[in-house]
């Protein structure tokens, strides 16, 4: 095992030489605006080039958060990438008559599918208050705020607490099925923590904080088996639990390499409660509210994976489970283990526990073996458990540099607070 130094140099190199520059040099649009993220193993685009407003936004965070992780030369043209984004996003993606912003446009920024997703109007919250912080540009604030107040009026369900997720463009519910108008989940009110984290960051108002505050007692409260540390994927509107379902829009249960599975009501994602464990430390960090007991469901929800979610033998986590008994699909998803990277290490970092260091080290390397493509720059996005590729692609409608540069960035700066221990 490495030293947190030479981790240090190896990711920060394959993020300033190969990762930011492979998505500065192919997602802009040029011809339409906003960002191309299909790429296949060959970093050549493929494909329906639609955008949708997900990953059009972490796009626009990505260029605005990465800029201090970059070179120095690519530093000015991330700021233009990020601005012409952010245009994209207010001019194309905004609805002038209901408010929020539409789920699906084509490349020429013709509308798809004018939905408002919760899980949409999220992300574009959260891009452009990570924008305004990079910038100090008022539209973007002003336009993050708007997007939230959407919310509080519309998608709020101020009788049973949290939000209504699938909603269509005049801000009625989805119909009931396949389009989940009658479903809550972990994924969409996890992510809100995110958004409500950045917007507070960045507009210091108090009812940003106050959401915030209320998203994770939420989470906490119905949504999290507290004592065994693992998050429960959907509910309905009572918060009672759901089998997961494939979500048309956004939650695809089979994925795309087509398995059926015959999923009972306590699965769990292995990734979402990493991923839960330090988007939490962070939100509650934000908000100067931390106790020892969000440290203890910080810590039971990384030792659940390593029991249970872990893979022992080759590094790294399986995708899905049921609870605290068996693994459903052993496969290995790229988002999954970046963002297990960074809950291990900061695990480590909060409680000095050697397991979780080494559980950061092997993601690592099984990670750097197996994931990522060296010659072009990005992570594959699918492998079996032994890291043979199932899915090779680089980008697609819902992959861009999200995931893969967050998490870099995020263990870069806690590397750093380790080699100063």
């Amino acid at each position: 095992m490495k030293s947190a130094a030479e981790y240090k140099k190896d990711l920060s190199k394959f993020l300033q030489d190969k990762l930011i520059p492979f998505w500065l040099e192919r997602s802009v649009d040029t011809q339409y605006g906003g960002y191309l993220t299909s790429f296949d193993e060959n970093g050549e685009l493929f494909g329906d080039l639609e955008k949708n407003i997900v990953t059009q936004s972490r796009m626009v965070w990505g260029f605005s958060h990465l800029i201090p992780f970059a070179r120095e030369e690519d530093k000015a043209s991330m700021k233009e990438a990020a601005a012409q984004g952010v245009q994209f996003l207010i001019e194309h993606f905004w609805d002038p008559e209901f408010g929020g912003f539409y789920w699906l446009l084509h490349r020429d920024a013709t509308i798809k599918d004018p939905a408002k997703l919760t899980y949409g109007q999220g992300f574009a919250i959260y891009a452009l208050a990570e924008y305004y912080m990079m910038s100090k540009e008022q539209k973007a604030l002003d336009y993050a705020v708007k997007g939230f107040n959407c919310l509080q009026k519309y998608a709020v369900d101020t009788f049973r607490g949290g939000y209504y997720e699938n909603i269509e463009r005049d801000w009625k519910l989805s119909p009931v099925g396949n389009y989940a108008g009658d479903r809550k989940s972990l994924d969409i009110h996890m992510h809100l923590l995110e958004t409500y984290t950045i917007l507070y960051a960045a507009s210091k108002e108090y009812i940003h904080g106050r959401r915030l505050r209320e998203v994770y007692d939420l989470i906490v409260r119905y949504m999290v088996n507290t004592e065994k540390g693992y998050g429960y994927n959907q509910f309905d509107f009572e918060f009672n639990k759901l089998p997961a379902i494939n979500i048309k829009r956004t939650w695809n249960a089979e994925r795309e390499t087509g398995e059926k599975i015959d999923t009972p009501t306590d699965t769990t994602s292995y990734g979402h409660n990493v991923e839960l464990s330090w988007l939490s430390d962070f939100a509650l960090r934000t908000l100067h509210e931390k106790t020892p007991k969000d440290d203890e469901l910080i810590r039971k929800l990384l030792d659940h994976t390593l029991n249970y979610g872990y893979d022992s033998e080759f590094g790294g986590v399986y995708r899905d489970g049921i609870a605290d008994k068996k693994v459903l699909i052993f496969d290995k998803e790229w988002w999954q283990n970046f963002e297990s990277m960074t809950g291990f290490l900061n695990g480590y970092v909060l409680f000095g526990d050697e397991k979780y260091f080494r559980a950061f080290a092997e993601t690592w390397e099984f990670i750097d073996t197996y994931f990522l493509n060296k010659e072009f720059g990005e992570s594959r996005q699918l492998l079996t458990r032994s890291g043979d590729p199932l899915i090779s692609n680089l980008g697609n409608p819902w992959k861009g540099i999200y995931h893969t540069g967050r998490a870099l960035a995020e263990c870069i700066t806690r590397l750093d607070y380790c080699m100063q221990r």
